[in-house]
């Protein structure tokens, strides 16, 4: 095990042919020792050079792998700082042949004719940067291109068999994710590992190690790229990633917006089961879908209602179907999913050695099972009944949307799923319908992504464009660190039980569209003090917001961000552009005026009533508990 990462190939009497033809000295022949290492982050090539005399090894080689992996990044070497050095060079420069790189920048191996000699490689690195060949004297190199065809997708050149391609599409997502999630790559959360819920402030891959850098020296400031390149950081990392307000039409007009004091705004108790009954017919139709959604969006679910409830949530059960006719639709839904499941459940040895997207997707799911949520006594211990399902869930999806197969990061979608339904069979139905809400966030362009996080700049820039400016003035205009909060709908920022709570209220699609972008706003702006008032960098903004972990009080913002929808549909002055964020229909005139002037309005396509005057007790958005409330004209729909 190397300090920092682990060793998983490594083969002596590796040469350099230096001066291949000019003399036979044996000079020209340069022997050296390659590794391929395996870090937190991503994986790394190195070559070293065969000391004279090994017995000075320990003293020429003070630099452990950890400090040579700072000066190796994602980012291309052209964009690379030379203050650090040579990048292909050792940072104690013990040898000028000596180099290291990350699989994330290789483009493409050539090998060498078979039958000519010693095999040999060559990299090519992605800015066409060519590292010398390396002649295997004493070992095959068919043995490392097996170790790295764990880790990237090598296919033939179709001009020329001797060249691999990388392609990098689909192992570079799933790397994506796993440094999204990855706990042990950030030194200072060292102590935070025995909690799978608080994880380090991985992202999206290109930006990882810059941070990470930062974090692990003594002298942070010291590896910090200029503010100019974080621009190149962002775009490689999502391309086509561009929230530059200044350039976005609207800005201007909705900063100049006064969206008025937020109202205050309560919270009731959980939907008792009593409520749920009283409001199902004797056939087990839902009589009142929208009365039933708005107190499940005011209060959530008692916990016994929720094996239930969310099976018409996510719409697995249709809301006007009767209990005979759900009874019908399981048992073709159960048919339907061991079919599927014995599709993977019967693939051989044999045949999965030719599928190799299986394998991935299968080797993927393993290493994220074992992982997800290992706390929570429903998935602790060795051999859990609750992992193998989880397991089986997500194969089985890979049959069911193979395109997508299995992406890091939807263990965290179907874990709660599979905790509440109890039920191999329920649970893959609500994740189905679960993913058809959150599959663009998995998508090899990232597109929802892209999108979400657009729509989250336009709508915090309305609500606060002084902290929008401040954020951009620190390198962190992107909004990234809330990456992971759209990834998976908060998974990781709150208890097991808070996630619960959260994801019932966001499934009633109420108050509006997008709920969930608004969530994000009222965490910003509940921190927004903080980080102006203490002048938080770049580091300081990633470093707080990812400390937030397991310290948001779910209640509280939900009350906030209920305030924040309020608040936006009360303006008058609407910019089209939030309205569609928010699916809220404009209109050119006032209803209530009488001066046939042209004034902008904005109406939610659900009256905002509905769901304002449910019946309470409540908690208030400060934690303190009001007095019950009723509003006679919403207990008059109730059924009796």
């Amino acid at each position: 095990m190397a300090s920092g990462g682990k060793v998983i190939y490594e083969q002596e009497g590796v040469f350099i042919h230096s001066s291949c033809g000019k003399n036979d000295d044996q000079d020209s022949l340069i022997s050296g020792v390659l590794r391929v290492i395996e870090k937190d982050s991503s994986s790394v090539v190195e070559w070293t050079q065969t000391p004279k005399e090994k017995c000075s090894r320990g003293a020429d080689r003070p630099i452990s792998y950890e400090a040579e992996w700072d000066m190796v990044t994602t980012v291309s070497f052209k964009k690379k700082p030379h203050s650090n050095g040579d990048a292909t060079t050792h940072a104690n420069g013990e040898s000028k042949w000596s180099f290291l790189f990350s699989l994330t920048d290789l483009k493409s191996i050539k090998r060498n004719k078979e039958g000519m000699g010693w095999s040999y490689l060559v990299f090519c690195l992605k800015d066409d940067v060519k590292l010398p060949a390396l002649h295997f004297h004493h070992g095959d190199s068919k043995l490392l291109i097996k170790c790295l065809e764990k880790h990237v997708v090598l296919n033939e050149s179709p001009q020329d068999k001797r060249i691999l391609l990388v392609n990098s599409q689909n192992k570079s997502l799933s790397q994506s994710f796993e440094n999204l999630f990855d706990e042990s790559s950030y030194g200072l959360l060292q102590k935070l590992k025995k909690d799978p819920y608080t994880v380090t402030m991985g992202r999206f891959s290109k930006v990882t190690n810059y941070i990470f850098d930062s974090f692990r020296l003594s002298d942070p400031s010291s590896q910090r790229r200029p503010p100019s390149e974080m621009a190149d950081f962002l775009n490689d990392a999502i391309p086509g990633l561009k929230i530059n307000q200044q350039e976005e039409p609207g800005f201007e007009v909705i900063t100049r917006i006064d969206l008025g004091k937020q109202p205050e705004v309560s919270r009731r108790e959980p939907v008792s089961a009593e409520e749920w009954a009283k409001n199902m017919d004797s056939e087990g139709r839902i009589l009142n879908v929208d009365y039933i959604k708005q107190l499940i969006f005011k209060g959530g679910l008692c916990h016994t209602l929720r094996k239930e409830a969310w099976k018409f949530l996510l719409g697995y059960f249709p809301w006007n179907s009767t209990k005979e006719e759900r009874a019908s639709l399981q048992k073709r839904k159960t048919d339907e999913y061991f079919r599927m499941k014995l599709q993977w459940k019967s693939v051989s040895e044999e045949q999965e050695k030719r599928n190799s997207r299986l394998r991935d997707y299968r080797s993927l799911i393993e290493k994220d099972v074992n992982r997800t949520d290992r706390t929570n006594k429903f998935y602790e211990g060795e051999d859990n009944p609750g992992l193998i399902l989880l397991h089986d869930i997500l194969m089985t999806y890979c049959m069911y949307d193979f395109d997508l197969g299995y992406v890091q990061g939807m263990s965290d979608l179907l874990s709660p799923l599979l905790y509440v339904m109890e039920n191999e069979v329920d649970a893959f139905w609500c994740f189905v319908s679960y993913m058809d809400q959150m599959h663009q966030n998995f998508e090899e362009q990232m597109q929802g992504m892209k999108t979400q996080l657009i729509q989250l700049s336009t709508l915090l820039r309305l609500l606060d464009s002084g902290f929008c400016s401040y954020l951009e003035s620190q390198d962190s205009g992107y909004l990234y660190f809330c990456f992971r909060w759209l990834l998976i709908r908060f998974k990781r920022e709150f208890s097991f039980q808070d996630i619960l709570r959260l994801w019932e209220v966001m499934w009633t699609e109420l108050p509006c569209q997008n709920f969930h972008l608004l969530l994000c706003c009222a965490i910003l702006e509940s921190e927004k003090q903080q980080i102006m008032d203490k002048h938080y960098g770049f580091n300081e903004i990633l470093k707080h917001i990812n400390e937030l972990s397991m310290k948001i009080d779910v209640e509280y913002i939900l009350c906030k961000a209920e305030a924040i929808s309020m608040q936006m549909m009360n303006c008058k002055e609407l910019p089209q552009a939030v309205s569609e964020i928010l699916g809220i229909e404009s209109s050119s005139v006032t209803p209530d005026s009488d001066t046939g002037e042209d004034e902008s309005g904005a109406v939610l396509s659900c009256p905002t009533s509905l769901y304002q005057s449910v019946s309470t007790p409540v908690i208030a958005a400060n934690g303190t508990r009001d007095s019950t409330q009723q509003m006679s004209e919403t207990q008059s729909s109730t059924p009796a």
